[in-house]
């Protein structure tokens, strides 16, 4: 551009190092000065791009001040600044933002239009969902106009003088990444501002000017036309068809992909905490080997692509990049000194208006990629984009791996049931503390609803009652929660003294043989709600000792029912089923790993998602029904002494008919009365501090459980069948093995009696002093493979509390 054209870039240091200069081949204007931050024709950080647009936005918000940042709104030009002005607005806090658009939408009302002069595709339109987002907001809001670079003025000036006389307003600013105006048009913006009777502001990130000779138009067709008859190379070389990776991502219901329609702050208080599970799909889908990896964007599709970077950049260690396709013809020259060293040319995929034409990808070929991230709208998902010669065929020479990211384009409401088959049903977000469940909010996700204003506890005689004689099944209500007393609330925090770091060594070893076994960034789903406690620190456990920030979600599964199949297919879109891991905290018998398994297989023969692993991952497995464990002792987890005071305060999972319709999570209560008794933080916090102690002792033992046979005996379920026989109960649903089993019988279900290790010690301290309260006997027994058993009572008729058939009161 210097030597060939003698054009000038004059400004300080930082303006040389936020521009370039290249040429056009555009019959209007010669040169283009092309951006390092934009995320445009150069590569670039996303959180660099993004970064630039957002501080220019805080700018704009320490003008305007608090009051005045809440009533602008924001109005981003088509399309090298749709990413810039959306990342402008999310700067300035709660204000919508527009972005003008080439792509008409049918249906949707004009709210004006203007001209850009210069440009290769000169006309702009704004088509907002709602009418009346460009309309004044009353004394003092103002338009914030966003564009790359301020250099003559014209096009900004232009719209606002059409939009004035529209929706009139007193003040406008407008917003750039540099300020390129000469001498002369610099005076225009007071006077223009005269003329309309408003306050017009500037701001820019920085200013200069370029310098033009004469004649340069001329020059540069003939520089163009000479290069391009030259012009040889990868970039335009012959198809070069390759396999490439599809992934459509399970984008936030109701949120546009970008602002050609409006986007609200409630549109972005609905994106921002999706980012990281969406970018964790995109890593998923990219495996381990990339280390240097492009996010493409398409044309004026700049800020959905650009945030799936930023959340990318945050959430991987490969090098991350940023860009997107034009339709901005411009020479590539390979050269240092050049803006633009090379090109991918590509025909429009997305049925453009008006009419076929190239398309450009600049600085990609040769830019050493091993894996391009190409993110499009559903409507850019064409034929055109996958045929021979289109965009993905010409990106599969320049690098190892190509996936493709669909979101769907947005439709707004008043047309979208004329253009659009119904959507299926969208399942909530999960639920998180302290809304629901006293965890914070990062430790679990509940793929639950929220019944705590439903009255469903029922007394423990009529329960059981009800369920044994077939007229009710437990999980159509909830047990009166139990409340300890003083002297059971010291037991249990002298058992968890006792054993907080046994616990912390099988929390260890199950995390670390899941992280070698499954990968190294499963998806926590734990078994509402014994298993919830046991997934959080398994999260907390691999944050400590790898590093790792893992998903952990709580699901429920019923006895006889099964799983939650509305919670798989919510993981199944915003998770690989395959990297799912399920956690619970004790294995009894195993009737819920069977149950698993039947639920899984049901659910994939009914057209759910495959993949799924139905294996559990247990604290503790005494009854030798999985392979996957921290420890095959059957001893004390505190977590079992308690319901809900231990468990985040949320109640065991109902599931009926009346409340939980079939597009509904199963259901769940949050005691917030209870918040005075609540020790689930005492618990998680006090096994995780025994981490350190106990890490040694976690790695010899899982590389010996690594090595190990591991299959499940089923041990367990023979002792049932065992007892169920020699107990004359005849169903092994009424017996109830290991220490936390046991403990849920004395407190939810109605007891008969006891079985015991002969010798256990304190282990069964509280199962002693709950029976003793119930009135429940405790009978010790030889050849026991669990420590102890707890029988419900057979054939329950109310009253037949204790094994005399007493009526006893509970303490």
């Amino acid at each position: 551009m210097a030597e060939r054209l003698g054009v000038g870039l004059v400004g300080d240091g930082e303006l040389r190092e936020l521009l370039g200069l290249a040429l056009r081949r555009n019959p209007k204007r010669a040169h283009l000065l092309v951006s390092n931050v934009l995320g445009k024709h150069v590569p670039q950080r996303p959180s660099v791009v993004y970064g630039a647009g957002v501080e220019l936005g805080r700018r704009v918000r320490a003008l305007l001040g608090e009051d005045g940042a809440r009533r602008a709104v924001v109005l981003g030009y088509a399309e090298t600044a749709t990413g810039l002005g959306h990342s402008v607005a999310d700067g300035l806090g709660a204000a919508p933002y527009l972005h003008s658009t080439r792509r008409p939408v049918p249906g949707v009302a004009r709210a004006g239009g203007f001209e850009e002069a210069h440009s290769h595709a000169t006309s702009h339109l704004l088509l907002p969902e709602d009418p009346e987002l460009l309309a004044s907001a009353g004394p003092g809001s103002a338009l914030v106009l966003v564009d790359d670079e301020f250099s003559t003025g014209n096009t900004v000036l232009n719209t606002i003088r059409a939009l004035h006389e529209r929706y009139p307003r007193d003040h406008y600013v407008i917003v750039a990444l540099v300020d390129m105006r000469s001498p002369a048009d610099r005076g225009r913006l007071t006077e223009f501002a005269a003329e309309i009777g408003a306050r017009v502001d500037l701001v820019a990130r920085n200013t200069g000017t370029v310098t033009l000779p004469d004649g340069v138009l001329e020059k540069g067709q003939a520089l163009v036309a000479e290069r391009e008859a030259d012009e040889e190379g990868p970039q335009d070389g012959p198809p070069h068809p390759r396999p490439h990776t599809r992934l459509d991502l399970p984008w936030p219901a109701g949120v546009p992909d970008g602002g050609r329609h409006g986007f609200t702050g409630a549109h972005r208080a609905l994106l921002e905490p999706a980012l990281p599970a969406l970018a964790d799909h995109i890593a998923r889908a990219l495996g381990d080997r990339p280390r240097r990896v492009l996010v493409l964007g398409f044309e004026e599709l700049m800020y959905a692509p650009l945030r799936l970077a930023t959340a990318l950049e945050e959430r991987t260690d490969a090098e991350v990049r940023y860009s997107t396709t034009t339709r901005s013809p411009v020479l590539a020259v390979d050269d240092p000194g050049y803006a633009i060293r090379t090109r991918l040319v590509f025909p429009a995929h997305d049925d453009p208006a008006d009419g076929p034409g190239e398309r450009y990808a600049y600085n990609v070929a040769g830019a050493g990629f091993d894996a391009v991230v190409l993110v499009v709208d559903s409507a850019a998902d064409t034929p055109a984009l996958h045929a021979p010669g289109g965009l993905l065929d010409r990106l599969a020479p320049h690098t190892a791996q190509v996936l493709l990211v669909v979101i769907p384009s947005y439709v707004p409401g008043a047309i979208a049931s004329e253009r659009q088959e119904e959507a299926p049903m969208q399942l909530p977000e999960p639920l998180r503390g302290p809304a629901f469940s006293s965890y914070a909010p990062d430790e679990v996700g509940w793929l639950l609803q929220d019944l705590s204003d439903t009255r469903l506890e029922a007394p423990t005689e009529e329960r059981e009652e009800a369920i044994q004689s077939g007229g009710a099944h437990y999980a159509e209500s909830l047990p009166v929660e139990y409340q300890p007393s003083a002297e059971y609330q010291e037991l249990f925090r002298s058992a968890l003294t006792l054993s907080a770091a046994r616990i912390a060594r099988a929390v260890g070893t199950v995390t670390e043989t899941v992280l070698a076994e499954r990968g190294p960034r499963p998806v926590l789903v734990s078994l509402a709600r014994a298993g919830t406690p046991v997934g959080v620190l398994m999260r907390r456990w691999a944050r400590a000792r790898r590093g790792l920030d893992l998903p952990h979600y709580a699901v429920s599964i019923v006895r006889g029912r099964g799983i939650d199949a509305n919670a798989l297919r919510w993981l199944a879109e915003h998770h690989d089923p395959a990297d799912v891991v399920f956690v619970d905290g004790w294995t009894g018998k195993g009737a819920i790993t069977r149950e698993l398994t039947a639920a899984v297989a049901e659910f994939e023969k009914a057209g759910g998602v495959a993949g799924f692993d139905p294996e559990i991952a247990v604290l503790a497995d005494p009854g030798g029904c999985v392979r996957t464990y921290g420890t095959r002792e059957d001893f004390l987890i505190p977590s079992a002494c308690l319901n809900s005071t231990v468990s985040g305060l949320i109640s065991r999972t109902v599931l009926r008919a009346d409340l939980v319709g079939p597009d509904d999570f199963h259901g769940a209560k949050f005691y917030r009365e209870l918040a005075g008794a609540d020790v689930s933080g005492l618990f998680l916090d006090t096994v995780a501090a025994r981490f350190d102690e106990v890490a040694d002792a976690v790695d010899a033992e899982v590389k010996e459980l690594l090595a190990a046979d591991r299959a499940p005996t089923w041990e367990g379920w023979a002792a049932v069948e065992r007892i169920s026989e020699e107990y004359g109960i005849h169903d092994v649903n009424l017996v109830k093995p290991g220490v936390g089993e046991t403990t849920r019988v004395l407190l939810r279900r109605v007891p008969w009696k006891i079985l015991a290790r002969r010798g256990a010690g304190p282990d069964l301290d509280h199962i002693r002093l709950l029976a003793e309260q119930r009135g429940v006997p405790v009978e010790e027994v030889d050849a026991l493979p669990y420590t102890c058993v707890g029988l419900i009572h057979p054939k329950y008729t109310r009253g037949a509390t204790g094994a005399d058939g007493k009526a006893v009161e509970s303490a």
